[in-house]
């Protein structure tokens, strides 16, 4: 260890650390633009200069080592005027957009003028002008204008995603940041770039204009776009969601989230398709009723089948609650041994940063639940042959598509009774003789399980119209019992989807079972106390960056979907 002191305090630290990062790693922050702990070093912003005694110059923290007995001065007036002299430099040709800048509220520049620049500007010339609203790709826009040349995003684009297409072009003031001719910025984590940019020259071709960040509500969730479960915070203004961005978790995916994770998985819950209520089929059309009559028919029409003649499909989408309540109800309360769940394994579409080839967010956890058949009954494979051949006559199908496969899609008809929950008015749910309006991973409490066996929390940004929300971890203002109940326009549209495992208990209630569970925290409390692979786990030790399950079990690769 090497023995250093920063301000006036001794600390003891890893001499193969950089000065900026044994700082940061006391508390200790040291301004800068270009760094980043994930990135090769620069040292082309200056902004990180520090005071080290017996150097006649000060120095860049971002590429000297510390050394045993080294003094660091952070706040000298040296340093300061330092500091002052960049942010002049900087700001010298740089726009004032603040006002229109998607960046506004999360700038760094704007944060360090206001921290450490002097707060006025002897520069009286005409600023030097360069392109504006330029497309680096499908999901990119540049400003050039707004540039300080950091360098951040050309070396995510050449050391990450392997992608090397961005470069510099000119001098001097008149430097551009540009693509390769006949390029593009198009990788699969080319939005990257947009966060890593530490002010508005980069920004999203689908979020630009259409929020400022102190007008959203920023809650911790993960994506479900694939297995890996990147950490994400979900942005919310008017109950919309309008941004996912990647939330750090070295053990999941460190700072980054694949495009397709950003720009697709919110859209159900945004979606014109969503069900507002549950529905029953009536004289052969579904219509609108409410819970109680849902459930009754549910519960009437469930008892006409003997146990045999039933069948569950859980759901990989679906969280760790959602799934045992699931696999307790069909097994236990019904008493069917044909219970399992269909893998959504695209074989050759995942890589080596992130994206997985299984394309559902929760299969390890949905197998460690207890989403299996019992001895005896049948699996997802003799389930859907059991429905070709007329010996399974009900179904009950858990927020998944599954007639999005052909071969489901042409059993289905087969069927005397269909039961779905749905948050949207999917394939399946068009063949349902009762759908149950479910909340989407964005509007509910649980936990879901990642491939390497992470047990990581989902929170509720986006409100319903549930009566007992607040129960489940969701404190409605009025503002969002105003905007849960209408659109934009203020215009009624009630959306009154439940957590599928609430659903479920009412259910099996109704059928003579007693369960108690009345949060998603109660269930997760019942699973911790009963299955070893979530031994000692409740919300509270999970935290905001999950915790590995103790016994990660291997999920077979069977697959009855495309």
């Amino acid at each position: 260890m090497a023995k250093i002191t920063i301000n006036g305090k001794i600390f003891d630290v890893d001499p193969e650390l950089t000065v900026i990062q044994a700082a940061a790693q006391n508390g200790i922050e040291i301004p800068h633009f270009c760094w980043h702990p994930k990135l090769t070093v620069s040292g082309n912003c200056r902004m990180c200069l520090v005071e080290i005694e017996k150097m006649p110059k000060l120095a860049i923290a971002c590429s000297t080592r510390v050394a045993d007995g080294m003094i660091v001065k952070t706040e000298s007036d040296r340093v300061i005027k330092a500091r002052q002299a960049v942010m002049e430099f900087l700001l010298i040709n740089h726009p004032l957009d603040c006002p229109i800048c998607d960046e506004a509220g999360e700038c760094k520049l704007q944060d360090y003028s206001y921290k450490y620049s002097v707060g006025y500007s002897r520069f009286d010339e005409n600023k030097v002008h360069k392109p504006k609203r330029v497309r680096l790709g499908p999901n990119v826009m540049l400003d050039v204008e707004r540039c300080i040349m950091c360098s951040r995003c050309i070396r995510f684009s050449d050391e990450i995603a392997k992608q090397p297409v961005l470069t510099f072009t000119q001098r001097g003031t008149h430097v551009v940041l540009t693509t390769f001719p006949d390029t593009q910025l198009d990788n699969k984590y080319s939005m990257n770039v947009i966060e890593l940019c530490p002010v508005g020259a980069l920004t999203s071709t689908d979020f630009r204009f259409a929020s400022r960040v102190w007008e959203m509500s920023s809650t911790d969730s993960i994506c479900v776009g694939c297995s890996r479960g990147c950490n994400t915070h979900v942005w919310v203004r008017k109950n919309e969601i309008l941004r996912l961005t990647p939330r750090f978790n070295e053990a999941v995916n460190s700072y980054w989230m694949c495009d397709s994770g950003r720009l697709n998985t919110f859209r159900t819950v945004n979606s014109q398709e969503r069900l507002h209520s549950p529905m029953i089929r009536k004289d052969g059309v579904l219509v609108d009723v409410g819970w109680d009559e849902a459930i009754a028919r549910a519960v009437s029409d469930l008892k006409s089948f003997k146990k045999s003649e039933i069948a569950g499909i859980a759901s990989a989408f679906a969280t760790n609650e959602d799934n045992y309540v699931f696999q307790k109800v069909m097994k236990e309360v019904i008493g069917t041994k044909n219970v399992d769940y269909v893998q959504h394994v695209e074989d050759d579409a995942g890589d080596e940063l992130l994206i997985r080839a299984d394309k559902t967010p929760n299969s390890l956890g949905t197998r460690q639940v207890g989403v299996r058949p019992a001895e005896g009954g049948l699996d997802i494979t003799g389930i859907l042959k059991g429905i070709e051949e007329g010996s399974i006559r009900a179904l009950y199908v858990l927020e998944d598509d599954i007639a999005e496969d052909p071969r489901f899609a042409a059993a289905l008809p087969n069927l005397q009774l269909l039961i779905v929950h749905a948050s949207v008015n999917s394939k399946t749910a068009r063949f349902a003789d009762i759908v149950l309006s479910c909340s989407t991973f964005a509007e509910k409490n649980g936990t879901m399980t990642n491939f390497a066996g992470r047990v990581q929390r989902l929170r509720p940004a986006v409100a319903t119209l549930e009566q007992d929300r607040a129960k489940d971890g969701f404190a409605m203002s009025r503002w969002d019992k105003f905007a849960s109940q209408n659109d934009r326009w203020g215009r009624s549209v009630k959306k009154d989807a439940r957590p599928t495992w609430r659903v479920l208990t009412a259910i099996a209630n109704a059928l003579g079972a007693k369960l108690k569970c009345t949060t998603a925290e109660e269930v997760f409390k019942e699973i911790a106390e009963k299955l070893p692979p979530f031994k000692g786990m409740n919300y509270i030790n999970l935290g905001s960056q999950g915790a590995n399950a103790n016994a990660a079990e291997s999920v077979s690769k069977q697959k009855v979907t495309a």
